[in-house]
């Protein structure tokens, strides 16, 4: 009898934290998604509706309109093309990168290469912020200003990706590497036929944050594009705000246009990316 109602002690306990993990959850996930929503919901009102107070939460009458009109007040659409060319230029040149430098400290053995290492980890604590006046001033000199390589270049060199595909590539069995060698194959050869098929994983979660941050940059841009033939959607954001003067309902509606297809690719690579980021760090 001690025992049975030992174990319902245990059982109602057991059900109460459950509940009590499911209710905070519950109450994180409104909270994080209260914004979004509200975003949503007043980019479909008309101006009187959406500075109204009290606030108005439903639009009586959804103004589709909306989007249109700040589809075509900046050119949104060339907004995208060269966000998305910034983005896969930034994949393609971290990738490689990352990829060489997380090779050559995993696989080789160099004078120095644990102080290197170290230094790239180091790169980590420092904010971006401290490093933007000498990437202008550097990217002046270069003649890099209002290019699309001005955006991407300073950005390449990321010690937490180096990081995470060294922690992958030291997983790749010595003895692997020493048949390969043995057999005639180039470290090149090798890197490209043995170890980036056995982490592709890895590389492609690498290659989907990569993206994500070109998408949502927003302080580099600004301060080195100058004209709209290379502004992206984050800086064209603040430029449409700044022609649709206080229209609230409209710069809700461009919002929604600059948020909604990252948000869209990150509910389809959401797997992908939480597997490689928890993977990686239970490696090592």
């Amino acid at each position: 009898m001690k025992q049975d109602k030992i174990h319902q002690i245990q059982d109602r306990r057991s059900v109460f934290l459950t509940a009590l993990k499911y209710l905070l959850l519950t109450i994180g996930a409104v909270v994080m998604l209260f914004p979004f929503l509200w975003m949503l919901l007043t980019s479909l009102k008309t101006l009187p509706e959406a500075i109204s107070i009290p606030p108005k939460w439903m639009p009586s009458d959804p103004q589709w309109k909306n989007y249109d009109y700040a589809w075509n007040l900046v050119p949104f659409g060339m907004y995208f093309r060269n966000t998305i060319l910034v983005g896969v230029l930034s994949v393609v040149v971290t990738l490689v990168f990352s990829i060489l430098g997380a090779y050559a400290f995993s696989i080789f053995s160099f004078p120095g290469r644990n102080i290197c290492f170290y230094l790239f980890m180091l790169t980590m604590m420092v904010p971006s912020e401290i490093l933007i006046i000498q990437n202008y001033v550097t990217c002046s000199k270069l003649g890099l200003l209002d290019t699309f390589s001005g955006i991407v270049l300073p950005t390449v060199a990321n010690g937490f990706y180096i990081f995470m595909l060294q922690e992958y590539f030291m997983q790749t069995p010595p003895s692997l590497f020493k048949a390969a060698k043995v057999d005639g194959c180039s470290n090149l050869k090798f890197l490209i036929k043995v170890v980036i098929p056995m982490n592709i994983n890895a590389i492609v979660t690498v290659a989907i944050l990569t993206f994500i941050t070109a998408w949502n940059s927003f302080m580099w841009p600004l301060i080195v594009t100058m004209s709209d033939e290379r502004t992206l959607l984050s800086v064209g954001l603040l430029r449409f705000r700044q022609a649709s003067s206080s229209n609230l309902h409209n710069q809700m509606a461009a919002a929604c246009i600059v948020l909604l297809p990252m948000v869209l690719f990150y509910i389809i690579f959401r797997k992908k990316i939480m597997e490689g980021v928890a993977s990686g760090g239970t490696k090592g």
